[in-house]
């Protein structure tokens, strides 16, 4: 008997070959099997950038007066951006990602968008645990891809929100899940579950316009909301601590990609201070507005870009 989430897969698979397939010549299985071939590794969108990198929808920063009647709200979780193929997990920086037998399993044979998390405030230990070369079982016991897009379906997000959860909701599997995703009428209705979020532990809040297709970049198709801006910035040099930091860093030179330079100081652990973020690399930061010169007023390390 077929269990709903295989019919959910088989309607699903449906759609994109009838979607996107060329038809080909009558009788010719080699041709079908390739269509669907495809379609199941979703090349109906953008191919990769030259450095293997996945096209992913990007978030803006949400500003007050935007219409929320538009919008679907979920959390915003402090996990791993990581985008599945339909057989592989890829980083946001287009390097694959590699999981012990067995984690995707259950995952369906189709493109999927998704953040891997283990919990609010572990970010540190699912970050470390997806860099590993030989993927540690015990470690990704806890893991869990949360699924909050399908890049090859042509619709809607809203429509293909209604996919996913026809595809995710009938039988979960032991480490994917479907993005709650819930309506909200006002400003102040998304701030009071900003705060609610924030204060269980939370990062914040995506907004996903309702009537968007799925494409690769920025726009306001997809928006983030924090109690606190951040943005990135790529490590310049290390500068030496001084007093109980002697030995350690006591501050990061950064440049911004306008070119904007400055130190960041503080939010870093002691070991993080012992092993600070490499030359080169990105960062992301958190800051409180801008000053007048348009350097970023109490800026804080919060960690390393994932997928860098």
């Amino acid at each position: 008997m077929l269990t709903n989430r295989t019919i959910g897969i088989l309607v699903l698979l449906l759609y994109c070959l009838f979607a996107f397939a060329a038809p080909g010549p009558p009788n010719d299985t080699s041709a079908g099997d390739a269509a669907l071939s495809a379609n199941l590794r979703c090349t109906t969108i953008p191919a990769p950038g030259t450095d293997g990198s996945p096209p992913l929808l990007l978030a803006k920063r949400y500003e007050e007066g935007i219409d929320l009647t538009d919008y679907w709200v979920s959390e915003k979780f402090d996990g791993v951006r990581a985008y599945w193929d339909g057989t592989r997990l890829i980083s946001r920086g287009g390097h694959p990602i590699k999981t012990p037998d067995g984690f995707t399993a259950d995952f369906p044979p189709v493109a999927l968008d998704g953040e891997l998390w283990i919990a609010r405030g572990r970010f540190d230990e699912v970050s470390g645990t997806v860099r590993q070369q030989t993927p540690d079982p015990n470690a990704w016991a806890e893991v869990r891809y949360l699924v909050f897009d399908l890049p090859c379906s042509a619709d809607s997000f809203g429509q293909r929100l209604a996919a996913l959860r026809r595809l995710l909701e009938p039988a979960p599997g032991a480490h994917i899940a479907l993005v709650e995703q819930t309506r909200i009428a006002t400003h102040e209705q998304l701030m009071a579950r900003l705060d609610e979020v924030a204060a269980a532990g939370g990062e914040g809040l995506m907004l996903h316009r309702d009537g968007s297709h799925y494409r690769a970049g920025r726009s306001n198709d997809l928006l983030k909301v924090k109690p606190y801006l951040d943005a990135e910035a790529r490590v310049i040099a290390h500068l030496p601590g001084k007093g109980k930091y002697t030995g350690m860093l006591g501050s990061l030179l950064v440049e911004e990609p306008d070119g904007t330079r400055f130190r960041i100081g503080t939010g870093f652990s002691d070991a993080e201070r012992r092993n600070p973020p490499p030359v080169g690399s990105i960062i992301t930061f958190k800051y409180h507005g801008r000053t007048s010169g348009g350097l970023p007023r109490f800026a804080s390390f919060l960690r390393i870009r994932s997928g860098t």
